[in-house]
């Protein structure tokens, strides 16, 4: 049978996982590989960067920090493997942008519906703190991502997430405003029809707190929801 020729979203996937740009980053993420987590000595961790995941035509575009030291670093996808994850595709499950609402691993079965995830950072970063020239050099990376994607609706996870679309929107002159302030259901109308969302991160520090709940989270993508469905802004 001939090899299936590899879209443009896959050869850039391969590109990032090749990625060495940042060696304290790669260092440390071989490092977590190496020494594991005593939950998961058995498992085979990943152990660098981590590629985009999602629907090579996804019109909502999920920007979040950098990958978790033991999901995303052990799994090799985002958000996989961790309660960040949990919370995540329950919501994208609930919402339709998701095949299934668990996510364990790379050959768990799911599968996203026009939608994608990304990261501002590629790497997981010691603390969970990428400095600002490691996020800078996963700049290329956003900017190819969202040229790979038609692109409708973005959703900035947390500050770092918001704040790495408005900075590509004003590169690329989505937008000319004051910097607008994150908030969670903040909403910020970019050219060409795009908009701009903001969530909460569904980090344990938020949702084990309550500052961000379900209900909360649910809603943010019933409004990306309606917006890709009938384009009311």
């Amino acid at each position: 049978m001939p090899r299936r020729k590899k879209s443009e979203w896959d050869r850039l996937n391969d590109r990032i996982i090749a990625c060495d740009a940042c060696p304290r980053l790669i260092d440390h993420c071989k490092h977590i590989a190496a020494t594991k987590r005593r939950a998961y000595l058995d498992d085979d961790y990943w152990g660098g960067p981590i590629p985009n995941f999602g629907d090579s035509r996804a019109r909502l575009l999920l920007v979040g920090l950098a990958p978790g030291a033991h999901g995303a670093n052990r799994t090799g996808r985002m958000f996989t493997g961790d309660r960040s994850g949990d919370w995540l595709f329950r919501a994208l499950h609930k919402a339709g942008f998701a095949n299934q609402p668990e996510a364990t691993g790379r050959d768990d079965g799911l599968k996203l519906v026009d939608c994608a995830v990304t990261n501002a950072c590629h790497c997981a970063p010691p603390d969970n703190k990428p400095t600002r020239d490691e996020v800078g050099n996963c700049r290329g990376w956003f900017q190819s991502t969202v040229d790979a994607l038609p692109v409708r609706v973005f959703l900035g996870l947390g500050q770092i997430g918001w704040r790495s679309v408005i900075d590509l929107a004003r590169e690329n002159e989505w937008y000319t405003g004051k910097l607008p302030k994150f908030s969670h259901g903040a909403e910020v109308e970019l050219s060409e029809g795009r908009v701009l969302l903001g969530s909460f991160h569904p980090s344990q520090q938020n949702t084990f707190t309550g500052r961000l709940t379900e209900t909360m989270f649910d809603a943010v993508f019933s409004r990306a929801r309606r917006l890709l469905e009938t384009g009311q802004n």
